[in-house]
């Protein structure tokens, strides 16, 4: 690349048929080339890039100059899968960077760096919250201490739920194909389902997505407006069949559960519906950190159902409750599902990452499919207007999402372990069981360290465990019923009498409070 740029050869890009792209890679001995271009139409030009006897397919903006590139680094190498599949051969990929300045690229490997610190694939190994196996992929075995995070997160939505007026369902896993035929999933999504057939004949499949199950629930038994709205609240757990080489840790997987909530109301409830959403969502990624969070509108696309009116009542109404809250937002034309507009929430993170987590979506398809319907006032059937809202969107991605964004650390509410006691001798084993029962008594999830190494080693390695408090104690502790206590960043609390210990620490590890606005 050195001489390359050195040299600095003309790079051009032209426009050609498929079929003479076709041909130029077949030319080249580039057969994943001319079999990819194949998938696409026939009668759509395609842009080739030249630079001396290489060329490639490229669809973006071209560099002017080779010297663009002179502030560059190779990063690594890498095997991936044709097509992402495991069953396919192996293939050779490079990563690279290339920066305007020196500053930039030096900025952007600091970041790089910092990014690979937090993996939460790492931590999951060091914190011993979960690992994935071959024979289950895109599967994750919770550890004891990652399930508590993952438990910790579904106890606190739902109390957010509870004050903000929904009810919790639970709908079957294994739904025969009758009801994926009405909902369109057999159709139209098929192939990333997870399918069986019995001895009888039927077709069943583990559910892709949530929402077919809430809305049957809906549809069984009468419903009034009276009712109205209905906020259901499941968390379900999904399977979808993602390509192996696809797969990441936590953020991509196949089997997941998701926060999902689907509201049935009426077209009048549907701004008050959408502006009580905005509030719960925000507030809850406050809670979590997230201070900074774009959100956009996805409006019509040029294929969908539904009349002009039903989608300016629909984007009027999201619209309008995002200006009642003040808040700014994006318009991403045409980027809306073919039922319905949406909106999605994009949370920074501490090292400036975007990461697009929940979504309200307006859903004009599914009502119909399953022809649900309300009496009305005036005694008329009508159909609702459903929306489908997830926040964590998955509660597994969420969860690798807080590894990252806290490095580890996370708040002393979510820490699956959040103090550990630990002796300076085996003297106080005694006195370290009672110091135990007493933050245990206060709710709080502690262990004792009552290992034989000194007080310094065990000090560090809880450290790195990222335990919240370290509750030391020796001779003179047990002697005043006394512990001394660290936290995690080294710093001492001072030596505080046992109850007033156990008193600070739990104050410190409540989770956030749930206000009823």
């Amino acid at each position: 690349m050195t001489k390359l740029i050195a040299e600095n050869p003309p790079v051009f890009k032209e426009q050609v048929t498929r079929a003479q792209a076709v041909d130029c890679f077949e030319r080249q001995g580039e057969k994943f080339k001319s079999t990819r271009l194949m998938e696409i139409p026939a009668d759509e030009p395609v842009s080739l890039c030249h630079l001396k006897q290489f060329t490639d397919g490229f669809n973006g903006p071209l560099i002017p100059d080779l010297r663009f590139l002179k502030n560059m680094k190779l990063l690594n190498v890498s095997g991936a899968y044709w097509q992402g599949e495991a069953s396919n051969v192996q293939l050779q990929r490079i990563y690279g960077t290339a920066w305007a300045s020196k500053k930039q690229l030096d900025g952007w490997l600091e970041k790089t760096a910092e990014a690979e610190k937090r993996d939460h694939r790492k931590l999951g190994r060091e914190l011993d919250l979960f690992h994935f196996q071959d024979n289950a992929p895109g599967a994750v075995f919770w550890h004891p201490r990652g399930w508590t995070i993952f438990q910790s997160l579904i106890a606190y939505m739902r109390s957010r739920h509870e004050v903000a007026g929904y009810v919790e369902v639970n709908t079957p896993d294994v739904m025969d194909r009758s009801l994926w035929d009405i909902s369109g999933h057999w159709d139209n999504y098929r192939d990333h389902m997870f399918t069986t057939q019995t001895e009888d004949g039927r077709r069943f499949a583990l559910k892709p997505m949530n929402c077919p199950g809430a809305v049957s629930l809906f549809k069984y038994g009468s419903k009034s407006y009276r009712d109205l709205p209905v906020r259901l609240s499941e968390f379900g757990k999904v399977h979808r069949y993602e390509p192996s080489g696809s797969l990441h840790g936590l953020l991509r997987v196949r089997h997941f559960t998701q926060d999902d909530a689907h509201i049935f109301c009426t077209l009048e409830q549907l701004e008050g519906e959408c502006k009580s959403i905005l509030h719960l969502v925000l507030d809850i990624y406050k809670q979590f950190g997230f201070e900074e969070v774009e959100i956009k509108l996805s409006t019509r696309p040029e294929k969908r159902m539904g009349s002009d009116t039903d989608w300016d009542r629909l984007e009027n109404a999201l619209s309008a409750s995002l200006e009642a809250q003040g808040l700014q937002w994006s318009v991403n034309p045409g980027e809306g599902a073919f039922y319905g507009p949406k909106l999605e929430f994009v949370l920074r993170d501490a090292i400036g990452r975007d990461w697009q987590c929940g979504t309200l979506q307006v859903d004009m398809n599914l009502p119909d499919r399953f022809d649900i319907g309300y009496i009305a006032e005036d005694g008329s059937t009508k159909r609702p207007v459903m929306l489908h809202r997830a926040l964590f969107g998955s509660l597994e991605r969420f969860t690798g999402i807080l590894l990252e964004h806290y490095a580890g650390k996370l708040p002393a509410w979510l820490s699956p372990v959040q103090a550990v006691v630990m002796t300076i001798t085996d003297k106080q084993h005694r006195y370290a069981e009672q110091v135990l029962k007493t933050l245990r008594r206060k709710g709080l999830r502690c262990e004792t360290d009552l290992r034989n190494e000194k007080i310094g080693y065990k000090i560090r390695e809880q450290t790195l465990a990222r335990i919240p408090f370290l509750l030391i104690i020796g001779d003179a502790e047990e002697n005043a019923a006394r512990v001394t206590v660290r936290d995690r960043t080294g710093k001492c609390m001072g030596t505080l009498l046992l109850n007033e210990a156990a008193d600070c620490i739990e104050m410190c590890c409540r989770p956030p409070e749930v206000r009823l606005d």
